[in-house]
């Protein structure tokens, strides 16, 4: 499949780079406790791999490669939204930065979503 390439793969990355910091920022102002060190390292895991398998896909070397890939970083995304939305439910952690944070996640997992299928389809199809 060579390269994954184009503006639309640069903004998606760009978008879960902004995720992590935000995600950082979020655990960063976390009170000290043991429930907030547990939840802040699997939120620093998760939220960070996205942009890193993003960045992996781009390079993938085949569709099927690029599908999976895709769909791990469609794993992470998923799992960031559940920490963030336990964040919010414990009350450990509010405020804007934390709704925008589920918010974003919550629009990448669309994103993802219809990418996943989008080349899904498209390797049906035979298109390489």
């Amino acid at each position: 499949m060579g390269s994954v390439d184009g503006d639309w793969i640069n903004d998606l990355e760009d978008r879960l780079i902004a995720l992590a910091a935000m995600s950082y920022r979020i655990v960063n102002d976390l009170p000290s406790s043991r429930l907030t060190a547990h939840v802040s390292a699997q939120l620093n895991r998760c939220s960070t791999s996205p942009a890193a398998n993003c960045a992996e896909a781009r390079g993938s070397e085949s569709r099927k490669d690029f599908v999976h890939k895709m769909k791990v970083c469609l794993k992470e995304l998923r799992e960031t939204l559940v920490r963030l939305k336990l964040i919010r439910k414990l009350e450990i952690g509010s405020g804007p930065v934390v709704d925008e944070a589920i918010t974003e996640a919550d629009e990448l997992i669309g994103i993802f979503v219809t990418s996943v299928a989008a080349a899904m389809r498209n390797g049906k199809r035979g298109d390489r």
